[in-house]
């Protein structure tokens, strides 16, 4: 299963770079590894009696790492047609449910999207494809070889075949998003079409097991629900990220470096904080910008240690100790608007900014607080 994801904290066991993409496998992986050996050893007993319980548990467990092999290089598709069209990945992850491909930005264009989305299926399909005709006609002696083969071009066929359902987070839906943008010009539109048809999905693959058992009029497979569970709280959740995404988005263009900007108040590093704020009070400023005595800045004063100095401390410390070193990363122009200033705010965070114009005179000072409130409710 595929599906890019916001950045994780943890990332797992390190595998190594393949095409210079970082490959780590989570500790949940361990999980569906043991369970794919017990399911699925009963199944090679089943189909090759002649073997001990122990081997056929390890042919199972080889099976887990080979599907997994499958689901890596089915993420890895998705990466290098990314770095095809300059787009970074940050890493792949192999979890629970399959694998975590995550790419910095979005394509550019919806053909684009249209391109990175697919390649994972058309991987995992292409490898169903081999598998089958090498079950046709390589491998025909049956014995382990045959059993493991003819499991893995059917894991990879249904991998594939799942990943193009058209609905958020799937591959499916993200080509489901790049043909509405192509229709809309609107990737926002797009992404909560495809979204919500994640969601429709999602409620689909818990009544279909229901469904199931009324046309058969057998009782329901508590097995076949258990993972029509687990399927679809991954879609609905997947589906449910993307549109908030999507509202986030959606006010990138009222973050505007300018429009956000706080009046500041040059004060020397040895200047009262009790009289940095009365003077930032009479100038009606919502900023503090520590100068030399030639006037030009050299530091930020905190607005959170600011708030955190009791007010009774504050005649006795100075405003350069509530300060930060004004760094050049910490310098941005205040013609910054949208995504290139939450990327310069998101290299390099900070509570505070010094904004500027083109000939290097201060404009403001920019909080990272004020940002954020674009965002609230989201």
């Amino acid at each position: 299963m595929s599906a890019e994801s916001p950045r994780q904290e943890f990332s797992g066991i390190r595998m190594g770079r393949p095409f210079g993409i970082p490959v780590y496998v989570s500790w949940t992986w361990f999980i569906v590894a043991a369970f794919i050996t017990w399911m699925f050893g009963d199944v090679v007993r089943g189909m090759l009696p002649e073997l001990s319980a122990t081997v056929a548990y390890a042919v199972a467990f080889v099976f887990a790492v080979l599907l997994y092999l499958s689901v890596l290089l089915h993420e890895l598709a998705h990466c290098v047609v990314a770095k095809m069209y300059g787009l970074p990945v940050r890493k792949i992850t192999l979890y629970l449910l399959g694998g975590v491909s995550e790419i910095e930005k979005e394509p550019q264009t919806p053909g684009r999207e249209f391109l990175v989305a697919a390649a994972g299926p058309l991987l995992s399909l292409s490898l169903a494809g081999g598998g089958l005709l090498a079950d046709l006609f390589l491998v025909t002696g049956g014995g382990i070889p045959q059993v493991l083969i003819l499991q893995l071009w059917v894991a990879n066929l249904i991998v594939g075949v799942f990943n193009l359902l058209p609905g958020l987070p799937l591959d499916g839906g993200r080509m489901l998003r790049a043909g509405v943008w192509k229709l809309t010009s609107s990737p926002s539109s797009a992404t909560i079409v495809a979204a919500w048809a994640g969601r429709i999905l999602a409620v689909v693959i818990i009544v279909a097991p229901f469904a199931l058992a009324m046309m058969s009029g057998q009782p329901v497979d508590e097995r076949q629900l258990l993972w029509s569970v687990v399927l679809a709280a991954f879609i609905w959740m997947g589906a449910s990220q993307s549109l908030r995404v999507a509202k986030v988005r959606a006010r990138i263009p009222r973050v505007n470096a300018r429009a956000l900007a706080r009046r500041a108040v040059g004060v020397t590093a040895e200047t009262p904080l009790s009289e940095a704020l009365r003077r930032a009070g009479e100038a009606r400023a919502g900023a503090m910008v520590v100068v030399d005595h030639e006037g030009r800045p050299v530091a930020l004063v905190h607005e959170s240690a600011v708030e955190a100095t009791p007010e009774h401390r504050r005649p006795w410390v100075t405003a350069g100790s509530m300060s930060r070193a004004l760094e050049p990363s910490l310098v941005l122009s205040a013609d910054l608007t949208g995504e290139a200033l939450i990327d310069a705010m998101r290299e390099h965070p900070s509570g505070e900014y010094l904004l500027v114009e083109r000939g290097g005179e201060i404009y403001g000072v920019l909080s990272t607080a004020d940002v954020n409130r674009v965002f609230s409710g989201v």
